[in-house]
């Protein structure tokens, strides 16, 4: 049961009043794969319908549909507007979450939104809550619970300082700070971010076991460690090779900071790399000059979050330069985590090598590692265009050599 202070602060509606019209309904139903800027043209066409309502729902669900499916499949879920669909976490993010928290009896995400985040990580506590300063939020999501099968959590309408400092003990407390400023502008920095969990980091780690914080992937993660006290885990969460977030849970105890490197596909798979804070400093790794048969590259978590030389000795290869961050063996990796490449030729930058190299070719993917050229730049000078199925790295080896890989995915 809720203390006395939850139930005061909890808005809630009724699903009468929050139930849309038959005609609404059918007419969302009818136009909900229609282009919707088409659609608000032709406003006047549909008299009785709350065109205003209708497109913001029908928007809703196309965003859902592609980032949390489960919640576009399900019958009667009432959408938020198009930037609290933007800020929202996807279904796969917001299900790694539930996968790393331990449980228990009580949790509480300070800063709900439209709630993916808190809805996924709910039922693996006895009793959730979920705070949200914005009213309509807050009758979205708790209209939205008991269809997704939560009958465990509590919609709070209130600032996130304001509920902190009456929250009872909880196991755990996530965090997904407002990266806008007063004008609508993205902030990347914790200070700039709403609430600042720079400021509330002691009362936040008074007041639970756990500490969950999702913030910018652009954020330096040494100066997020160096911000925040008792960092015991940094997730740098990637999908489809895309990094989309970090995520900070700070503990009451720890030894060194765990760095997890996740890069999640399309179907919900993870492939993971985790080190220490302490291991690169601490590992040696092999530098080489000449290319192998294969060709590897990390993915966007470990280019993120580092941990080279680590990646390296894990995995038994040589890397191409310390800057360079491609490595290569002459063994194929099948479980290297990243993208694997076969080496076709390995040339240098004179006209006679990049016309053997190029030979037959009008597309590649074209990238640079560590080279003294743009992108733009090394297209321009060699003549093709961007496609096909080939890819060519610009990048330096070991002995400061400049050198174009022509590779082919290993898919």
């Amino acid at each position: 049961m809720l203390c006395g202070f939850w139930k005061s602060c909890i808005y809630g509606i009724s699903l009468r009043s929050q139930c849309r019209t038959m005609v609404m309904d059918d007419f969302i139903r009818e136009h909900r794969l229609d282009d919707v800027r088409e659609l608000a043209l032709q406003a006047q066409r549909y008299p009785n319908v709350d065109m205003k309502e209708a497109l913001q729902q029908i928007d809703g669900w196309q965003r859902a549909r592609r980032k949390v499916p489960t919640w576009a499949e399900t019958d009667g879920i009432v959408y938020p507007t198009h930037l609290s669909m933007e800020q929202c976490s996807s279904e796969l993010t917001a299900r790694y979450k539930a996968e790393i928290v331990e449980g228990g009896r009580r949790m509480t995400d300070l800063t709900a939104g439209f709630g993916v985040d808190g809805t996924m990580m709910a039922h693996k506590y006895e009793q959730a809550t979920l705070v949200e300063q914005n009213e309509d939020l807050c009758r979205i999501v708790r209209h939205n619970l008991p269809l997704l099968g939560v009958r465990n959590a509590e919609v709070v309408c209130r600032k996130a300082e304001d509920a902190l400092r009456e929250l009872p003990l909880q196991d755990l407390i996530f965090l997904d700070p407002a990266r806008r400023d007063l004008h609508g502008g993205k902030v990347v920095s914790i200070a700039d971010c709403t609430p600042d969990v720079a400021m509330l980091q002691e009362e936040l780690r008074e007041k639970a076991e756990t500490v969950l914080i999702k913030l910018s992937p652009m954020l330096d993660i040494k100066s997020v460690v160096r911000d925040l006290k008792g960092v015991g885990e940094v997730h740098v969460v990637s999908v489809e090779n895309e990094c989309k977030e970090l995520l900070v849970k700070l503990c009451h105890t720890m030894e060194a900071v765990r760095m997890v490197c996740v890069n999640i596909d399309g179907e919900g798979k993870s492939e993971i790399f985790d080190f220490t804070d302490g291991m690169e400093a601490d590992t040696n790794c092999r530098y080489v000059a000449e290319v192998g048969r294969f060709v590897y590259e990390p993915n966007a978590s470990i280019m993120k979050a580092g941990g080279f030389k680590v990646l390296a000795q894990r995995y038994g290869v040589g890397k191409l330069h310390p800057n360079s961050h491609l490595y290569t063996a002459d063994d194929e990796i099948a479980d290297f985590p990243g993208r694997r490449f076969r080496v076709k030729k390995v040339s240098g930058l004179g006209k006679t090598e990049t016309k053997g190299l190029l030979e037959g070719l009008t597309q590649a993917n074209l990238s640079v590692r560590n080279f003294p050229m743009s992108v733009a730049e090394l297209r321009k000078r060699l003549k093709i265009r961007e496609g096909g199925d080939r890819y060519i790295y610009a990048t330096t080896l070991a002995d400061n050599r400049k050198v174009l890989l022509l590779l082919d995915r290993i898919k």
